[in-house]
């Protein structure tokens, strides 16, 4: 039986505005994803191009990773969180915003490389409208427990060689990142496919242990990362159809984000003045 773009319901599936009210030939012509890997791309790009700008002489040339890295006034006006940004300034919108700054050039480019494979696997699994939930509950449980850690806990295992330990100002797209490996880990184990879980634990240990054997890693916030990432898949359930409310909560995610950016630094000129 044929659906038509404004019937409220397809009477084969039973999913509910099966059309999108007509603008469903738009969104497939975005991508899987309805666009959200050059969004997060392009919007990182600018805002590490603005942060450069707003460091003025202050950029970073010095090792392999701190490779043209704005400056830390520079990333605390934009958004940066931790313990500090959080805890000390109140910024705790910052768990939002911090996803989208990086800290220098191969920072950048390794992240973005990463959203490039992960996003479209996961939205081809889940949908646009979850995986963007997905990457927006990722970052905030990332960062809040980076940032409860720096304020809270101690270096382990010590304070001259810590391995794991909280952020004091961190950004990165890298929580949100194994948040998308949590989901897909979810979609093995929720029956989805075995494979896919396995090969997303795979590349989750892998850069797991990176963070672990490199210095400035930030730890705390990958993990905080893979578990809300795991979390919010588990209740959005992958083995269902994603709804149309999802799309809209997505949204919602995303208007968030763009907010909490510009409410940083409308905030934070305040602390710069």
């Amino acid at each position: 039986m044929l659906v038509g773009v404004n019937d409220d319901r397809c009477y084969n599936c039973g999913r509910r505005n099966p059309g999108l009210w007509g603008f469903a030939p738009a969104l497939r012509a975005l991508g899987q994803d309805m666009g959200f890997v050059p969004f997060v791309i392009g919007t990182c790009v600018v805002l590490y191009a603005l942060t450069l700008l707003a460091s003025g002489g202050d950029i970073g040339m010095g090792g392999f990773f701190s490779l043209l890295s704005p400056s830390r006034q520079s990333l605390f006006l934009f958004g940066a969180s931790g313990a500090i940004p959080v805890f000390v300034a109140d910024r705790w919108w910052t768990v939002l915003s911090a996803a989208w700054l990086h800290g220098g050039a191969l920072h950048i480019l390794f992240n973005m490389m990463w959203v490039r494979q992960l996003a479209p696997a996961t939205a081809d699994l889940y949908g646009p409208g979850r995986t963007v939930i997905i990457y927006t509950a990722a970052a905030i449980v990332g960062f809040a427990l980076s940032s409860f850690a720096g304020a809270f806990l101690p270096p382990l295992p010590t304070a001259s060689l810590p391995i794991l330990r909280g952020g004091q100002f961190t950004v990165g797209a890298s929580a949100p990142i194994f948040g998308l490996l949590g989901a897909l880990v979810y979609y093995g184990r929720r029956g989805g496919s075995s494979h896919v879980g396995s090969e997303a634990l795979t590349y989750a240990l892998m850069l797991g242990l990176f963070g672990f054997l490199m210095p400035g890693i930030d730890n705390y916030a990958h993990a905080g990362g893979f578990g809300g990432g795991y979390l919010a898949a588990k209740l959005l359930d992958p083995l269902k159809p994603e709804r149309i409310d999802h799309i809209g909560i997505a949204l919602i995610c995303l208007a968030a984000s763009v907010i909490a950016i510009v409410v940083s630094v409308l905030h934070g000129l305040q602390f710069l003045g």
